[in-house]
């Protein structure tokens, strides 16, 4: 389990045990767009999936608060995602994630991919209810460091993706839409020719029509090199 606090905009703070984690994959709104994605993704190697959009469990303690996330090789990254939170009242959240996904274990299942990193989640949130009329407009960027050197590698608006009402629907039908549910909704394309490999990711949630911004930022480091 993993217990997570958000801040509201009105100072408030709400704790989540978390009890599950589920990501989304393949979730573009142009299922036309995802089709193309998927055939990309088989010439690197990296399995279709039996169906789209698709949904990943992911071990509830992946679902974080850090600065740092440790990984085991050069080739992981993360992806810039909105997150769909259900608190202890039964209320939606609204904040931004990254899912940090191994991009070698990915090859061999997308599943498993991510379970091997963090879902790192803001430490701010917005009531869903409070931009669910301009959620199209909401703003999802990413950027990535490489030694001190920031790079733009994500940039669009929450319309590329299928939308929270659309998950909470799957959520409810599978009776998955529980307190302390974390849905991550699957990712925008990313810019061609920066490198994804980076030593920093950071994200931003942005809502145009007030100017306020849901961050997160951490640092990406190798860990030793196992003995045995």
């Amino acid at each position: 389990m993993a217990l997570l606090t958000f801040e509201l905009p009105d100072g408030t703070t709400r704790d989540v045990d978390v009890v599950q984690v589920l990501n989304a994959g393949y979730a573009g709104r142009s299922q036309a767009d995802v089709a193309a994605h998927v055939a990309e993704l088989a010439e690197l190697g990296v399995p279709a999936p039996s169906v789209t959009p698709a949904l990943y469990p992911v071990s509830p303690y992946l679902a974080q608060h850090t600065e740092r996330v440790s990984v085991q090789h050069g080739r992981t990254s993360g992806e810039a995602e909105w997150a769909l939170v259900v608190d202890g009242d039964g209320e939606l959240l609204l904040t931004a994630a990254c899912d940090h996904t191994d991009r070698e274990l990915e090859v061999h299942g997308v599943a498993w991919s991510k379970n091997a990193s963090p879902d790192v989640l803001a430490r701010r949130a917005w009531r869903l209810g409070d931009v669910q009329d301009r959620l199209d407009a909401l703003t999802l960027k990413a950027w990535v460091g490489h030694e001190g050197r920031e790079t733009l590698i994500q940039d669009g608006t929450l319309a590329e993706l299928l939308t929270p009402a659309y998950w909470a629907e799957v959520l409810r039908e599978r009776g998955d839409l529980l307190p302390g549910t974390v849905l991550i909704s699957g990712t925008i394309p990313m810019a061609e020719g920066v490198d994804q490999f980076a030593d920093r990711w950071r994200v931003e949630l942005g809502d145009p029509a007030t100017g306020d911004t849901i961050a997160l930022a951490y640092d990406v480091v190798r860990m030793p090199e196992p003995i045995g």
